[in-house]
């Protein structure tokens, strides 16, 4: 039977609780024991993939299709489980599920009810996450007093209540701020909260609290008294200069220990080995060069609508040695003022995105990598931009552009796909009338490497796995004409869906249908990225490829 460590927050949002829950992970998985993570979020959306990039930042995409939180990329970054379809619910999806039981017949004619059906199915779903875990990480999004977040504490409460203290405990994440012009420490806030959570049933057995600096011994000594929580167990989360540091800060106060030691787990944990995180955050804190990157997109005022691919170039940063600082360039500027502000870039980078708005921007600094031989990669819409950015300027289409943009143009080189084969559903068909949500083409599937391309060489592989978001693809009907001028098609799906594209005259410029991001973690990284950050170093110093 899985053990499960349930976290909540309280006082604020956007505290912490995903990197907090990911670096527990982090070392419970160091220490040898098989982690499960589960994201319960209690927004009414069945799930984020129809959310505005500005109000929900980015959508995380897990291998079998699902789309995420943003705090599931998280998890993959710190720990080496897979996440999946059991890993988020939300209670759009929570209740849907009870609804379609109700509606042929379930619950054989009884009135359907918060408790026990909303509760008994959000019980479900956390004991499917957990699967054949040792330790599941279950965090519960918003903050505690939320009117929407009450189903799944009382499902939590429920658990813990069943299992018993030794089966599920209870960390709670809270902000203990400064005021004043004395920087005076105030530990009300974290009093209140956790009395708001007792006043709900739930004791916490560990808190965390969110704080500039470390706690001293006696506000750590109040708040114990005042939460009736262990003096050890109150742990600073302090601000960390690197968050891949967060695990190794938190287990120098003891977290793993105290968790291991309610949970009962002493004789399966081995003590812990965090020599790989070590080893990121020292190579990361110094680099042997840098380089600046233009990241030319529309969803730059919020930092977290790109959140996996940052990361993804820091870990590249990581396997080079290198400090990636990255520009974030909204594409409109581009539009405005043209491409002066990307000059003195030493690569650029267009990432994903929906609609037409800023795209002529994206355009025109996919056109100035490409003629003035700076590296570049273009990840989703910055393929299909590239694609029709060469299609204009170099095929003479004048014309060429996406039917995303304009559904009766006479030169769609990238179109609207109906029908392609999914490894996880099988066939699956779309069109104009489908709904928004779920009818992407989505998760981890198989890209063929073509012999000798720069992609080959980068992943030493003839075939890769990676994951997708997409509705538009490269339209096929062109494939010739673009091959005959010189765009190469490195990489093709198995039902010949195009991939990668690639300038064979160019010294760095790769770009993917698919999301490498996904799939990049600090202690490995990623061929793509590593490899791109490698041109870029190389182009900063002058050194031909």
């Amino acid at each position: 039977m899985p053990r499960f460590v349930f976290v909540t927050g309280g006082v604020v949002s956007s505290l912490g609780k995903g990197i907090a829950s990911a670096s527990l992970a982090a070392i419970l998985e160091a220490r040898g024991l098989k982690m499960a993570m589960v994201k319960l979020d209690p927004y009414i959306n069945v799930d984020p993939g129809t959310m505005s990039p500005f109000q929900h930042g980015e959508v995380f995409v897990t291998d079998d299709g699902t789309e995420t939180d943003l705090d599931l990329g998280h998890y993959e970054r710190f720990v080496r489980t897979v996440t999946g379809r059991s890993s988020n619910f939300t209670a759009g999806r929570i209740y849907e599920r009870v609804i379609a039981k109700e509606r042929r017949g379930d619950y054989l004619g009884a009135t359907v009810q918060v408790i026990p059906h909303i509760t008994d199915e959000i019980k479900a779903s956390i004991m499917q996450g957990a699967g054949d875990s040792d330790v599941c990480m279950v965090e519960i999004g918003g903050t505690v007093g939320d009117i929407e977040s009450l189903p799944f504490l009382e499902a939590i409460r429920q658990i813990g209540v069943e299992l018993g203290r030794n089966q599920a405990i209870f960390m709670h994440l809270t902000l203990v701020p400064v005021v004043g012009g004395g920087n005076e420490i105030k530990t009300k806030p974290t009093q209140h909260s956790v009395k708001e959570l007792r006043g709900i049933g739930i004791q916490p057995d560990i808190l965390l609290c969110r704080a500039s600096d470390p706690l001293p011994a006696e506000h750590r000594r109040k708040i114990a008294l005042f939460t009736n929580v262990e003096q050890r167990a109150v742990i600073s989360a302090v601000e960390a200069r690197d968050i891949y540091e967060i695990p190794m800060l938190l287990h120098e106060q003891g977290l793993d220990d105290i968790v291991v030691e309610k949970l009962r787990l002493e004789s399966k944990a081995k003590p812990a080995d965090l020599s790989e995180w070590n080893r990121v955050v020292e190579t990361k804190a110094h680099p042997e060069a840098e380089v600046d990157l233009a990241m030319v997109g529309k969803y730059v005022q919020n930092r977290d609508s790109y959140l996996s691919l940052n990361e993804a170039l820091t870990h590249a940063g990581v396997q080079n040695r290198t400090r990636v600082n990255i520009h974030f360039i909204e594409s409109t500027d581009i539009e405005e003022r043209g491409t002066a502000m990307i000059e003195k870039m030493d690569a650029i980078l267009v990432p994903g995105g929906f609609g037409e708005r800023g795209v002529e921007g994206k355009i025109a600094a996919v056109r100035y990598a490409r003629e003035h031989k700076l590296p570049y990669l273009g990840i989703c819409l910055g393929m299909q931009l590239a694609v029709i950015e060469f299609g204009r300027h170099v095929l003479g289409l004048k014309g060429a552009t996406s039917t995303e943009f304009n559904r009766a143009t006479p030169l769609p080189v990238i179109a609207l796909i109906t029908e392609w084969q999914d490894a996880a559903r099988g066939t699956q068909a779309r069109d104009e009338s489908s709904n928004v949500g779920g009818t992407m083409r989505l998760g981890g599937q198989d890209v063929l490497l073509a012999e000798g391309s720069k992609a080959r060489g980068l992943y030493r592989k003839a075939v890769i796995r990676e994951r997708h978001r997409h509705r538009y693809e490269f339209n096929n009907n062109y494939l010739e004409r673009y091959r005959a001028a010189g765009l190469c098609f490195s990489g093709m799906s198995r039902d010949d869906l195009v991939e990668i594209v690639e300038l064979a005259d160019h010294p760095w410029f790769v770009a993917t249908q698919f999301h490498p991001e996904f799939t990049s973690n600090p202690r490995d990284g990623h061929p793509l990225f590593s490899g791109f950050i490698a041109a870029a170093r190389a182009h900063h110093h002058g050194v031909k490829r």
